[in-house]
Parts: C-alpha cells; sequence; structure tokens
C-alpha cells in the first residue's frame, strides 16, 4: 500500500479497534440480568464471563509484541482484529455459560494483541514529529469507549436483546 494512504487509513483502523476493545471490556456489566435469563443462569454465575475477557487479555498482552516482531506487525493486527471479530460473533452465538466463557477467553486473546500493537503500528508508521497528534487522535476514541458503555449497553440489551437480535427461541428451544 502507498505510505499516504496507510497514513490516511491506519489511524482510523487503530482507533475503531482500541474502541472496540476497551467497550467491550465492562459492556458486559450491563448485560448481566439479560444474559442470565437467557441462559437460565443465576447473574452471580456469569462472574466468569465478566471476568474472562479482563483475564484473558491481561495475561496474553505481553507476548503481542514478541508476535509482532517474529510474525509483523500488519499481520498481527489483522489476525487480531479478526480474532476479536470472530470471537464476539460466538460470545452471541453462544448456548449455554460456559460457551459464553471460551469466547470471552478468546475475544479477550484477540483485545490483547490489538491494543500494543495498533500502537506499534502507529509508532512504526509516523514520524516522530508526528507521532503526539496521531497517538491523540487513536486514544480519544479508547477513553470514550468506557463512558459509552452503560449507555450503549443498556441500549443494546433493551432494543437489541444481548445476543444482538440473534432468535430468543435459539437460547431457549422450549419456547417453541
Amino acid at each position: 500500500m502507498h505510505s499516504s494512504t496507510v497514513k490516511t487509513y491506519l489511524p482510523w483502523v487503530v482507533a475503531a479497534a482500541l474502541f472496540m476493545e476497551q467497550l467491550d471490556s465492562t459492556i458486559v456489566n450491563t448485560a448481566v440480568p439479560a444474559m442470565a435469563a437467557s441462559l437460565a443462569a443465576t447473574p452471580l454465575s456469569l462472574k466468569a464471563v465478566v471476568t474472562s475477557y479482563i483475564l484473558s487479555l491481561a495475561v496474553c498482552i505481553p507476548v503481542s509484541g514478541w508476535m509482532a516482531d517474529r510474525f509483523g506487525t500488519r499481520r498481527v493486527f489483522m489476525s487480531a482484529v479478526a480474532i476479536f471479530t470472530v470471537a464476539s460473533i460466538l460470545c452471541g452465538l453462544a448456548a449455554n455459560v460456559p460457551m459464553l466463557v471460551a469466547a470471552r477467553i478468546l475475544q479477550g486473546i484477540g483485545a490483547a494483541m490489538m491494543m500494543p500493537v495498533g500502537r506499534l503500528a502507529i509508532l512504526r508508521t509516523f514520524l516522530k514529529a508526528e507521532l503526539l497528534m496521531v497517538m491523540n487522535f487513536v486514544i480519544i476514541p479508547a477513553l470514550i469507549g468506557p463512558l459509552l458503555e452503560p449507555t450503549v449497553g443498556g441500549l443494546i440489551v433493551h432494543w437489541l436483546s444481548w445476543r444482538e437480535s440473534w432468535p430468543r427461541w435459539r437460547s431457549n428451544p422450549r419456547q417453541l
């Protein structure tokens, strides 16, 4: 890709990825009652769903820098976004709590690669004189994510369901 094209779109892509990562770290908290009802579980039994994402994120972040050096920043970042997206879909398709926990762990692994590798891509693409402006642009959406979480989470759960309009009968076949 041409350098000017990369410099135009890379900050937007990294900012969107960081926003998703930050939003997703806390958005489940709002949906716990709806998720518990949908999965026929108690809200307290979903504590693993809430913590699994953050734990996998924290455990996998140190490996992401090594992976970027070993396999390439672009390849690792694109893989991280793909893993995060597939894991998000799997969260919506989860039929029970263990499946949801596994999907959240996978989501945390993808997020662990998105955050530092996205910033590394910015550092490797832009000149030192441009870095402050670009990093500020990238970080602001990530800081807004947790602020919007209660509102966005509430709207999703209220208007769309936590499964993002996944048919409700899939979680409880007896309703047919």
